[in-house]
């Protein structure tokens, strides 16, 4: 499949933006003491305590429809600083640079472009970010259907998978009878699978747009 767009000259400032977000999205500098600040979580923060309660302004066990709005809500800063990121990483050229990077290896991999790596790798930690991100390059028309399926099949698949699985897998690292990274590579692995049984269905049933 050609791409869409043809490939024009990226500047400098696209490559260093690009390594920037990666690194922001990956969660690499999280523990880091004075360089966790260029980590998403990090600048993503938490929500204070009522008083001396363990519980934010969400509260405990609220049910219904409004509990629901309360946690919908909940996921708006998140969803805000991962697209605003993503703005300044465009409007340095790092879409660009992804494009030219990393189209090579994510084509045959997965069947989608290299302008997808930034939330790729955002989905790995936070699923609202990733899906926010995923959302935008659709509505600019920078992945085709096809690669929209696709790219949603892999991030649906164990969703977040690095945040989710070093916070709450944690529990179980004591007990673990396995190294804690095999795990993380099974689903690794299975999210691939995923992304492959969907490109698979897109080529046999879904019709592209013209």
């Amino acid at each position: 499949m050609e791409e869409k767009k043809p490939f024009v000259k990226v500047p400098a400032s696209g490559y260093i933006v690009l390594v920037v977000a990666i690194v922001i999205f990956s969660g690499l500098l999280a523990k880091v003491h004075g360089w966790n600040m260029l980590d998403f979580n990090t600048l993503n923060g938490a929500f204070g305590t009522m008083k001396t309660a363990k519980a934010n302004f969400i509260g405990a066990g609220g049910v219904g429809a409004r509990a629901g709005f309360l946690f919908a809500l909940s996921l708006v800063p998140g969803v805000m600083l991962a697209l605003g990121l993503m703005e300044i990483v465009e409007h340095y050229g790092g879409l660009k640079a992804a494009q030219k990077l990393l189209t090579p290896i994510l084509r045959p991999l997965m069947g989608i472009p290299g302008i997808c790596v930034v939330a790729l790798v955002s989905s790995l930690q936070s699923t609202d970010a990733g899906a926010g991100m995923t959302k935008n390059l659709r509505a600019n028309k920078d992945i085709t259907l096809h690669e929209l399926l696709i790219f949603a099949a892999f991030q649906f698949t164990a969703g977040g998978v690095i945040g989710n699985y070093l916070a709450s897998g944690s529990a179980l690292f004591g007990v673990m009878t396995v190294p804690i990274v095999v795990p993380l590579v099974v689903m690794m692995v299975m999210k691939l699978f995923g992304s492959t049984v969907m490109r698979l269905y897109c080529w046999k049933f879904v019709k592209e747009e013209k």
